[in-house]
C-alpha cells in the first residue's frame, strides 16, 4: 500500500556551526542557512582544509557538501 523510505537518500547536510541536520538551501545557489542556529553559509569550490577545488559541476548536488578528498565541511560562513 505504501511504498518504503529510501535509506539511500540523501540527509540534509548538518550544520557546520551547531552539528544539527537543519541546513536548508536559500534561493541563490549554493547559499544555505540553518533553521537551528539561523548561521548562514555559502557552498566554495575550494576546501578550507586541504586546499583541493572542486568544479562547479560537483556543486550542482545540494546535499553533497564534503570535499572529496579530506572529508571536510565545503561551507564557509558569511
Amino acid at each position: 500500500m505504501f511504498a518504503a523510505l529510501d535509506d539511500s537518500a540523501p540527509a540534509e547536510p548538518q550544520c557546520p556551526s551547531c552539528g544539527e541536520p537543519a541546513l536548508h538551501g536559500t534561493n541563490l545557489a549554493g547559499r544555505y542557512r540553518c533553521v537551528n542556529c539561523l548561521r548562514r553559509f555559502e557552498l566554495r569550490s575550494g576546501c578550507p582544509n586541504c586546499g583541493a577545488h572542486s568544479t562547479i559541476a560537483r556543486m550542482s548536488n545540494t546535499a553533497d557538501v564534503a570535499c572529496r578528498s579530506c572529508g571536510a565541511s565545503m561551507l564557509q560562513a558569511i
